[in-house]
């Protein structure tokens, strides 16, 4: 995508804000002084056979890029791709559980588009709002942050497991539950924290987007390898194999910036390449703010791993230790 967005005209109204900020994760359009909208977009096949499980993980992926950035979403367009053979109960379940969703984020679903397709895909639109002046991006790293991680990694493994039927539903609740969960909570803890800088980890994988924050940032993020969390069973699928083809997509794409991979057990390469649905947010926080930042989120109901900080060295890359 990078070799064709670099093809394109160039747009130099001065309201688009995330022109300059390198791997923004929303479009960020500045409506007056103090007040900025976040828009994304995002959509995807399913990745549970639940349809109301499916939708309600859709939303919750779709909205962490606005939380990401410290933002509020404001309302949701859903977009729909399905196909005339399946019984409607299903997208009216898919529309339910994305809708609950979309409300528990204090949104409004305003509207949407339908298309026939050969196999269900499905997203939403979002709209968010936020002062320019209290965002956060992925600009800000400072040596001497540590990097906290809200979620566990491994949900691109047990979905391509799931869908193998090597796993069920039941035996990967752990990760669903995960997935659905909103990152508002986590948002909000850290706002009202302050720190240096955000990021959603999603189909990039944790390491295309901590290489998008360091790329950014102009600094080196260090990884240390034995702190990566995961999901249950998930190390143990990548040991058996069930590894979906985005993880070697980010491998590929990424690994020419990491330093310290022969080091590493191969799960854990497999855990940094993984291709997340509706991740947790990479956050580089001050170190002298990180307690601060931990009891938020505990008291917000989320997790905090701690597993890494952010280094002087050549900008844009990554060491694992």
């Amino acid at each position: 995508m990078a070799q064709v967005l670099c093809q394109l005209p160039q747009n130099d109204d001065p309201n688009l804000l995330s022109r300059d900020i390198p791997c923004a994760d929303a479009g960020i359009y500045q409506i007056t002084p103090e007040l900025v909208l976040l828009q994304s977009i995002d959509f995807f096949t399913p990745v549970v056979d639940d349809p109301y499980l499916f939708g309600a993980i859709a939303a919750s992926n779709a909205l962490s890029d606005v939380y990401a950035m410290g933002g509020k979403p404001i309302t949701a367009m859903n977009m729909v791709g399905f196909p005339n053979c399946l019984d409607i109960d299903i997208l009216t379940q898919i529309l339910c559980g994305s809708t609950n969703k979309v409300h528990e984020a204090g949104a409004t679903v305003v509207g949407g588009h339908s298309i026939e397709d050969e196999e269900p895909k499905f997203g939403l639109a979002i709209t968010g709002t936020a002062h320019p002046d209290r965002m956060i991006t992925t600009l800000g790293c400072q040596p001497g942050d540590l990097l906290v991680l809200t979620k566990p990694l491994g949900t691109g493994l047990l979905t391509t497991s799931l869908k193998a039927k090597v796993l069920n539903e039941q035996q990967i609740d752990v990760a669903l539950k995960g997935m659905e969960r909103l990152n508002r909570y986590a948002s909000e803890a850290m706002l009202k924290v302050g720190v240096s800088a955000c990021t959603d980890i999603t189909g990039f994988g944790l390491i295309g987007h901590a290489l998008e924050m360091a790329d950014a940032s102009q600094v080196r993020l260090t990884i240390h390898g034995d702190s990566l969390p995961d999901y249950p069973h998930a190390i143990d699928m990548a040991e058996n194999g069930l590894v979906p083809e985005g993880r070697f997509r980010n491998h590929r794409h990424y690994i020419p910036r990491v330093s310290g991979e022969e080091g590493q057990q191969q799960h854990v390469i497999d855990l940094l390449c993984d291709p997340q649905t509706s991740g947790g947010l990479l956050i580089s926080v001050p170190a002298q703010r990180l307690d601060q930042l931990l009891n938020a989120l505990q008291e917000a109901g989320d997790q905090a791993f701690i597993i890494g900080e952010v280094d002087h060295g050549p900008a844009g890359t990554m060491q694992l230790i």
